[in-house]
């Protein structure tokens, strides 16, 4: 199981890079130290492949489109594919330990096309309403779900014969995970409608964000109105698109002072911030402590 603490992305957009998931067995699993992400946060992105994770300690609160959910330890969940979602570490107490299975559905599904992916796959992945399912131990269909999703993370890759034992594991769970979404309400499930205009204006913010952006031009981009514009960002990113644009900005300051040498100027410049007056001003209101601090404290492996 890889240890992870940071996020990769496809060039461009938000959707992320995993380059673990090979052709040959599209899987990968994965530690998530929550609480070692920039902001304790994993900003806001997509994946084709499916999440479906258990929380070893801690506690993270997940946010897409349709609202927000808290997954104390003990709980899991399944995240659908390409479903915008970004996660926060919020337990203060203890480390926020998050393991995963990310995998393509091809993995239990076979070829495209076959009986297995029409009876029970595409009624998942092409549902746009299930963003998440959530699974809590407080029924008993939940608890035997939680074992065994917990039990997952112990098989290892040495043993023989991993891989077809490890599908036919994920391949129970996935089963359980289709009986478990017939009960959710669809009434509790939220419209998933303008997901492809908030990628497009997503992609065209990470793509252009050193420039001096408008509402107009980004509108322009998913080919929707300025109010149009400030409707999906509010209903689907819980924000406006100049705060999601501030934030974006604000995150690859952050990765910049972390990772190289350029001067305070120049990473406010890069990041689309002008002025190291302003961009520090803007830096301190929304990390809390200066763009030299923040280098100094990453820098040093101390936690921000």
């Amino acid at each position: 199981m890889k240890d992870v603490h940071c996020i990769e992305f496809h060039t461009g957009s938000r959707e992320e890079r995993i380059p673990e998931l090979a052709k040959d067995f599209p899987y990968t699993a994965s530690r998530a130290t929550l609480d070692r992400y920039i902001g304790s946060t994993v900003p806001w992105h997509w994946h084709q492949a499916v999440e479906l994770f258990y929380m070893e300690s801690g506690c993270v609160e997940y946010t897409t489109p349709g609202g927000k959910l808290v997954f104390p330890a003990g709980s899991g969940g399944f995240v659908n594919s390409n479903v915008l979602h970004t996660t926060r570490a919020i337990s203060q107490t203890e480390e926020n330990v998050q393991l995963l299975h990310i995998f393509d559905v091809s993995l239990l599904a076979g070829e495209r096309g076959s009986r297995i992916e029409q009876k029970y796959i595409l009624p998942i992945t092409s549902d746009p309403q299930l963003e998440i399912l959530p699974l809590l131990p407080d029924h008993a269909a939940g608890r035997e779900i939680l074992k065994r999703l917990k039990e997952s993370f112990c098989l290892s890759c040495d043993t023989f014969g991993y891989e077809l034992k490890l599908r036919e594991i994920l391949t129970e769970l996935w089963l359980m995970l289709v009986e478990q979404s017939h009960s959710v309400s669809s009434s509790n499930r939220n419209s998933a409608g303008g997901n492809d205009k908030i990628k497009l204006m997503l992609i065209y913010i990470h793509e252009h964000y050193p420039e001096n952006l408008s509402v107009k031009e980004l509108a322009a981009a998913a080919y929707t109105s300025e109010r149009e514009c400030y409707r999906i960002f509010r209903e689907h990113l819980h924000t406006t698109p100049i705060a999601y644009l501030t934030a974006y900005r604000i995150q690859i300051a952050c990765q910049m002072l972390a990772e190289n040498k350029a001067s305070i100027t120049e990473v406010g410049t890069a990041c689309g911030m002008g002025n190291s007056s302003y961009f520090g001003k803007v830096f301190r209101e929304v990390v809390g402590c200066t763009p030299r601090q923040y280098r100094y404290k990453r820098q040093n492996n101390n936690t921000i």
